[in-house]
């Protein structure tokens, strides 16, 4: 799997903290490149990406939500005018499983039918 090419940081910065966003978007995506063919460093990258959104909403975020409706109202708009909330999913064992069916039995055979 190759990486895609470097995109625009799709939330737009303040101009005060851009030109740090820019960088850290650069760093973790050399570090992705660096690691693609190590399921265990690309796991770890994707290991400490989450583990920062965590910290990050847990000790500045969620400090900064607003205390009554009208600020929250305003929140809600802000977010939803900039692309909305941000969220790292997971892989589920059943979408990995899945993958692993679509290799062993070809994408034209169902799963559920044993290999001819």
């Amino acid at each position: 799997m190759t990486l895609s090419p470097r995109d625009p940081i799709p939330t737009p910065f303040p101009d005060s903290i851009a030109p740090q966003a820019i960088a850290i978007r650069d760093a973790v995506h050399d570090l992705a490149h660096q690691s693609q063919d190590s399921v265990a460093e690309t796991l770890a990258l994707l290991r400490l990406l989450e583990g920062l959104h965590r910290e990050i909403c847990l000790s500045s975020f969620q400090n900064l939500l607003p205390r009554n409706r009208q600020h929250l109202y305003a929140l809600l708009r802000e977010i939803e005018s900039k692309g909305g909330w941000p969220y790292i999913p997971r892989m589920t064992l059943r979408s990995i499983l899945q993958s692993l069916d679509a290799e062993t039995y070809g994408e034209s055979q169902a799963p559920d039918t044993p290999p001819t």
